[in-house]
């Protein structure tokens, strides 16, 4: 690629980006943008999974000129027909499946990304890496401990581009804020808070189990989940309340704010975790994963404590969501919206409130295909390795929820030293489905 192509392609991005967010943005400049762009410097893309962030990830991405939409795939042919009515205002053509294996058979395409439930997210990046694609995987990464070092094991034995959907890490106030921790300024810093309290977030009332949805293939939603009848609570949006498929406020919230608790603080795995909580919200709705959790993790020279409710808006500090960085000489308060530093008597100089400014989001797909190009793999913001290292975390305080126990990681055996707790580092597949050896 020549010096005055990556020019253009550098201005044009900025362009596209510099106009807003593509929720406002007419698929019409997106298409014009890409129309300059020569055939041999388009990069193409397959989408698994278009309903939330799958698509919200394709829009994103979609403001990169010499990124081309060449097919998407979902389960459910309702929203497939969906975004095609949306892409045509842009005259975007593209095949359309409902078997992800088909997609990855294209070998046209180039890079995936993988915005499906949890459950699928193992297996979908193993295979797409498989099938010589890049990947770009929504979080949690894996949804046990086992899938995550399967996902790892992938990524070096084929040797491709995957970047994990942790887009804080973009956040250029999120970085700042980082920098700021790391000057030392706080003093020695011996307990860490992160939380999510999110008022939004309501009951779910039980529902009976209903026939499948016309246009849905319920088979391939499941996949490698326990065969069961079809129930409105566990499909789109709310999966993330059923163990089945996912862990609940703790993987969903939790791997984007207990990951930055570990990397400000470069810990590595905790030597033990506890966590306590319940459905003390909602005892009756229909949800199985808790509504209400405390998670204590020890990390050897600092603790770290990990909150989250559902239907409570009013967090630490006032924040619904948000990390605590609790040091000998102030405190760092970090959340999306912005930092600020509230000093310990006068011990330092208070920081006023830094607002957020830039799309994390765009800034985490930009440096997906900036890495794709260069095959420089180290320079992805939160490669599988990363994803991997706080959806262990994650997993780890709710095997503690679900055995009711204070946990000890031995990291030489790379298992708990209680063996009742080992049975969950893996998680039984179904249906016909193994996770790769690789």
């Amino acid at each position: 690629m020549s010096h005055s192509r990556r020019e253009f392609i550098s201005a044009s991005g900025k362009a596209i980006i510099g106009a807003g967010m593509l929720s406002s943005l007419p698929w019409e400049l997106i298409a014009k943008a890409k129309s300059r762009v020569s055939q041999n410097d388009k990069i193409n893309l397959g989408v698994i999974g278009i309903n939330g962030m799958g698509w919200a990830d394709t829009k994103s991405i979609m403001k990169i000129p010499e990124v081309n939409l060449m097919a998407i795939c979902d389960v459910d042919e309702n929203v497939i027909n969906k975004r095609v009515a949306e892409l045509k205002e842009g005259n975007i053509k593209v095949t359309t499946y409902t078997d992800y294996r088909k997609l990855l058979e294209n070998k046209d395409i180039d890079i995936v990304i993988i915005g499906t439930p949890d459950h699928w997210h193992c297996l979908q990046m193993i295979d797409a890496c498989a099938a010589g694609k890049d990947v770009y995987v929504e979080k949690p990464v894996g949804n046990s401990i086992a899938e995550c070092d399967a996902m790892i094991a992938a990524q070096k034995r084929y040797n491709k581009a995957v970047q994990a959907g942790q887009w804080q890490r973009s956040m250029p106030h999120f970085v700042d804020a980082l920098n700021f921790l790391q000057s030392g300024k706080l003093g020695q810093i011996r307990t860490v808070k992160a939380w999510a309290y999110q008022g939004w977030m309501k009951d779910i009332p039980a529902k009976p189990d209903s026939p499948t949805p016309p246009g849905v293939n319920y088979d391939m939603w499941l996949g490698p989940a326990p065969k069961r009848p079809f129930n409105e609570n566990r499909f789109h949006f709310n999966f993330r309340w059923f163990w089945d498929y996912a862990g609940g406020l703790m993987t969903d919230w939790g791997v984007h704010l207990i990951d930055y608790v570990l990397l400000g603080m470069k810990a590595p795995l905790p030597k033990s975790v506890y966590a306590s909580g319940g459905k003390y919200a909602y005892p009756n709705g229909g949800n199985e994963t808790p509504d209400t959790l405390a998670t204590t993790y020890d990390f050897g020279n600092f603790t770290m404590i990990w909150e989250h409710a559902q239907g409570i808006s009013n967090g630490n500090y006032g924040k619904d969501h948000g990390m605590a960085y609790i040091g000998n000489n102030g405190t760092l308060v970090l959340h999306r919206g912005g930092w600020e530093v509230i000093p310990d008597e006068k011990r330092m100089e208070a920081v006023p409130y830094q607002p957020n400014k830039g799309s994390g989001l765009d800034a985490h797909t930009q440096n997906f295909i900036n890495a794709v190009k260069s095959r420089k793999f180290d320079e992805l913001t939160c490669p599988i390795t990363e994803g991997a290292h706080v959806a262990k975390v994650c997993q780890m305080g709710n095997i503690s929820y679900k055995t009711g126990m204070i946990l000890h990681w031995d990291e030489q055996k790379k298992k708990f030293r209680e063996e009742e707790a080992n049975k969950h580092l893996g998680v039984k597949y179904h249906n016909g489905y193994a996770i790769p050896k690789v």
